[in-house]
């Protein structure tokens, strides 16, 4: 019998639990929508965390709300306390990005169930050998007053074929789980597989090795069941309901149903791992370390290339920051053990797409703009990478031993891992303070983890005072202005919040902001200051609770506010394809902010938008604003209907059945939408681009402005310009002045400059009258008023020119300006053969004004901030030299 693919494996998962009335929901993106708790999504709950959070019933779906849900969801586990990047490659079973297979219960069926289903599934459906499973469960927790899970004990023997001793009890380390500091906990129940031989498991059972980080005996199913809520004070409270939360790891089961003893030896990783080795001209499996290196790139090209996907650019900060060390990572893996010089990871992208093109098709519709988003990255780090080695080179210099902070900025800034620099090491004899380095990086890993612990959220602290038992509705769309009754008031700290049953006021959604307004009955009137969406409905914050909130109240919109920030939320879809018409089809939005006083647009493009290209997409944008085209709005469409109309749709975006659609002519700008809107184009008026930036690597952002802001940018622009002409002598073309005064100033520099380099000149020539001998070398120092680093260097060269021999010099400036130290050491060739060197000399002199600097044996610099220290620089020179000969 031919073994199951992955694809296999994974349709059979969902089908199964299909047939259990379980709603088949889509992956949600690695990087988390509303989440600021999570750097990415790192388990298959993460979407349904509002149901735990009880601020959800359940799933709706085509008008029914499912408390059953299975989906395969795609994680990526590189930071805080699920932190597996050291071991990913060196090992068979740890990866960046996996997929959690899951199947949810919402408050329906509980333990007994869960257990059957997941007996049922794996040795029923899919023929393991019950004789090789273990199962765990919790065995209580004194701290917390938890007893032990003895009903899931029970249930596993009771329910299934298994071995009574092959039921294991773990404390709460391993079979309690959290979802972080607060929030939904429970005990839970791991599934675990032995694939040793028989004859191994006769030497040992396999009970004495589970939870013993044995490859060969792993977990590959945990299911949880949530019963408690985890307080702020750290006390368990029970939760109203109960619900399973089960999580598979998929890249683990193929390895089991396809009798692999490694992850990568499956489907799941070969394409790729054959097209690096294709790619590095070696055959995988041949040698321990390039197989290390093929598994690194394997596994994170499909972290990177998902995320890039889901909105998380390489970047310097955040989630980016974190992309941007695994591709490096990776990059350095290729480097060093593949020999690729060159960029190769950008190559893998379409292998990757092609296998996900069933489950994932969104990968396939962004493979350029990926592809060029790594490229970019690759070449900037390949050069990077180079400057790494010479810096490494530098590092050790006269040096016995690499220093710990060394060592971890070589893995920080340039992706160098520990393993790396001691091979490097080595090599030059030089041993590396490792722990100091693994200091930092403990420091580092708790700075992570911090970033990536995950909370309860606020609203679920919310008491609302409930005034009247009705739906919430948003009439927004139609009525600016509704007659309407409070149904709800709460309040946290100087928070004020009311929900009302009809409101017009638009909730900050889709990059769109509130609107702003009143809620008015007689005298009184609460202003409105920002609505919020929520699972009761529109969420409105208050400047003031009413005294009674009974009664029938008016609430209005701002206007005028609103039908500005419908013009710049118009124009950003006209803009979006216009985007797209000039740049090409790989443009997709990234991120929006629509205001009334502008708009903010990003979107995915690997380079900079030439001012070409700027001015085709507003002269477009203004084109279409011109054409007067009406606006077609369509609601409560079928979202098949939706797709075959071509309706943009955003990559990671989650929706409903039904959607909203808004055209603005159906050749031109078709998109879901849930924002406002004008009624035709030509009530936008005018476009202007402010601004056109890089938001993070391959995402590019433009802000522009429409209606009233237009317009006063436009009168701005008028009024400087009348003021150059004034300054300039009332001449009416101001270009031919401008470029005669940039013209008169570039000569003055150029005077200035030769003023300043013969001072300069002069002053080294009064320092080189008054040296000092130390240690048998003449050793000039001094001070040269109003010279940059550049001009430093060069009276260096001079210096050596005319001091041939046994010369030292050691100058020093201060830009009073910036408050800066400029320092340069030059030494002559015949005290470099002794072992007195600049580069040497600089970085300690360096470290006493506050900052640090090298350079080459017989010429260095350092910068630094501490002017007052500049002398005490001058006589650690005196010190240097004595201590080297």
């Amino acid at each position: 019998m031919s073994l199951k693919t992955a694809a296999q494996i994974r349709r059979e998962f969902l089908e199964f639990f299909k047939a259990k009335e379980h709603l088949i929901v889509d992956s949600a993106p690695v990087v988390p929508k509303n989440d600021p708790s999570l750097l990415f999504t790192n388990a298959g709950m993460n979407q349904f965390k509002p149901i735990f959070l009880g601020e959800q019933d359940g799933l709706k779906d085509d008008g029914k709300i499912w408390k059953r849900a299975a989906d395969t969801q795609r994680c990526i586990r590189v930071s805080g306390k699920h932190n597996d990047l050291e071991e990913v490659g060196h090992d068979t079973y740890h990866h960046t990005l996996f997929e959690m297979l899951g199947n949810w219960s919402f408050g329906d069926y509980f333990k007994e169930q869960a257990i059957e289903w997941a007996w049922e599934l794996l040795v029923d459906e899919w023929g393991l050998d019950p004789d090789r499973l273990y199962a765990t469960v919790f065995e209580g927790d004194e701290s917390d007053g938890l007893p032990a899970d003895d009903e899931s004990a029970r249930l596993w023997v009771e329910k299934t074929s298994i071995s009574p001793d092959h039921v294991l009890k773990f404390d709460k380390k391993d079979n309690f789980w959290e979802m972080g500091e607060t929030g939904p906990c429970g005990p839970c129940s791991e599934v675990h597989v032995d694939l040793r031989s028989d004859d191994e498991r006769k030497k040992k059972p396999g009970a004495e090795l589970v939870n013993m980080d044995d490859p060969r005996v792993m977990e590959i199913w945990n299911l949880v069941f949530i019963q408690f809520n985890r307080q702020n004070d750290g006390s368990l409270v029970k939760l109203p309901a109960q619900h399973v939360d089960t999580g598979m790891g998929f890249e683990r089961i193929c390895a089991v149903l396809q009798r692999k003893t490694s992850n990568y030896d499956t489907d799941v990783f070969q394409p790729i791992i054959q097209k690096i080795a294709d790619l590095a001209g070696k055959t995988y499996g041949d040698d321990e370390e390039t197989d290390i290196a093929m598994r690194v790139i394997a596994d994170h090209i499909r972290a990177v290339s998902f995320s890039i996907m889901d909105g998380a650019s390489p970047s310097n900060e955040g989630r980016g920051y974190v992309i941007r060390r695994i591709l490096r990572r990776a990059i350095r893996y290729g480097w060093d053990r593949l020999d690729f010089k060159k960029p190769f990871m950008s190559k893998l992208v379409p292998v990757l797409a092609d296998q996900f093109a069933d489950v994932f098709p969104e990968l396939d519709g962004q493979i350029e703009y990926i592809q060029n988003v790594i490229l970019a990255e690759e070449k900037s780090f390949l050069n990077t990478l180079g400057q790494g080695i010479e810096l490494f080179n530098s590092m050790i210099e006269g040096k016995k031993k690499l220093s710990g902070d060394d060592a971890f900025k070589l893995h920080d800034t340039y992706g160098f891992p520990i393993d790396l620099t001691e091979l490097m090491a080595r090599e030059k004899g030089v041993e590396v303070d490792t722990d100091r380095f693994s200091e930092l990086m403990k420091e580092q890993k708790e700075r992570a983890r911090a970033a990536g612990k995950f909370t309860a959220s606020e609203k679920s602290d919310l008491e609302w005072t409930v005034i009247k038992d009705a739906e919430s509705e948003f009439v927004g769309y139609d009525d600016v202005k509704t007659n309407t009754s409070i149904l709800a008031t709460a309040q946290r700290d100087d928070q004020k919040l009311i929900l009302l049953q009809q409101t017009p006021f638009y909730a900050e959604s889709g990059g769109q902001i509130a609107d702003t307004g009143f809620i008015e009955r007689g005298s009184e009137k609460l202003r409105v200051l920002d609505v919020q969406k929520s699972d009761k409905g529109h969420v409105h914050y208050v400047d003031q609770l009413p005294e009674d909130p009974s009664g029938e109240w008016i609430a209005s919109i701002d206007i005028e506010r609103r039908r500005e920030i419908e013009k710049h939320h118009s124009a950003t879809h006209i803009m979006h394809s216009a985007l797209r018409d000039v740049l090409g089809d790989h443009v997709a939005q990234k991120g929006s902010l629509v205001a009334p006083d502008r708009l903010r647009f990003d979107f995915s493009h690997f380079e900079s938008v030439k001012q070409e290209e700027l001015d085709r997409i507003e002269q477009q944008v203004n084109e279409k604003i011109q054409e007067n085209i009406p606006l077609l709005e369509e609601r409560n469409v079928p979202i098949d209907q939706a797709r075959d109309q071509g309706a943009m749709m955003l990559f990671g975006e989650k929706y409903g059945e039904q959607v909203r659609v808004i055209t603005f002519d159906p050749n031109y700008s078709v998109e879901l939408c849930g924002g406002t809107h004008v009624d035709a184009t030509g009530r936008i008026g005018y476009f202007r681009f402010l601004s056109e930036t890089s938001a993070a690597a391959g995402i590019r952002r433009v802000e522009a402005v429409t209606g009233k802001a237009a317009d006063q940018k436009l009168r701005n622009e008028q009024r400087l310009l009348k003021q150059i002409q004034t300054v300039l002598g009332n001449q009416k073309d101001v270009l031919p002045g401008i470029q005669n005064l940039i013209e008169k100033n570039k000569e003055l520099e150029k005077e200035l400059e030769k003023l300043r380099q013969s001072q300069a000149g002069d002053s080294l020539d009064q320092i080189l009258e008054n040296g000092k001998e130390v240690s048998g070398v003449q050793l000039y120092t001094g001070k040269v008023d109003g010279a940059d680093m550049d001009t430093l260097k060069q009276l260096g060269y001079d210096a050596l020119e005319k001091m041939k021999s046994e010369t030292v010099v050691v100058l020093a400036s201060v830009d009073t300006e910036e408050g800066k130290v400029y320092i340069m050491a030059a030494v002559t060739d015949d005290l470099i053969q002794k072992g007195v060197k600049a580069g040497n000399m600089v970085s300690q002199l360096g470290r006493i004004v506050g900052g640090g600097g090298g350079g080459q044996p017989n010429l260095a610099t350092a910068g630094g901030r501490f002017p007052e220290k500049i002398e005490e620089a001058f006589e650690k020179a005196e010190e240097l030299i004595q201590s080297e000969l």
